[in-house]
């Protein structure tokens, strides 16, 4: 498919695919304006260790297949509490609830704007045929 496409447009899509996937509590931050290695941030939270895992190899292969891209950057936590998919202007963090609890990431970034759930959305609803 394309291969360039907004940041936004991408962390969208991203975001979809978790959704799609059953990953709760998705958020994307925009960290464009405090941060100066990446436009997005998206955590997500998985309901066990398969959950997380899955949802890492999900994305990496839908983000592989659709924008022929692979991560530069990747941490596998060894028993999948926490996953990280590095896409330069997007990082991905997929994490078990007991540690997004403790690292609190959305706190540590407060001061990055929040995009809307309906915005994403509308963003990335081209990749809504992706789905399962």
């Amino acid at each position: 498919m394309e291969n360039q496409i907004t940041s936004k447009k991408f962390a969208s899509a991203i975001a979809r695919f978790l959704d799609d996937n059953k990953a709760l509590d998705i958020i994307i931050l925009n960290v464009s304006n405090v941060c100066s290695l990446s436009d997005y941030f998206i955590i997500a939270t998985g309901t066990s260790t398969p959950h997380v895992r899955g949802l890492t190899e999900t994305v990496r292969k839908k983000i592989k297949d659709i924008f022929k891209r692979l991560p530069i950057g990747e941490e596998k936590e060894q028993q999948n509490k926490w996953n990280l998919l590095d896409y330069g202007e997007v990082v991905v963090h997929i994490m078990r609830s007991e540690q997004r609890e403790m690292y609190k990431i959305e706190k540590f970034w407060s001061h990055a704007l929040i995009l809307d759930r309906k915005d994403w959305e509308e963003e990335s609803k081209e990749y809504a045929k992706y789905e399962g």
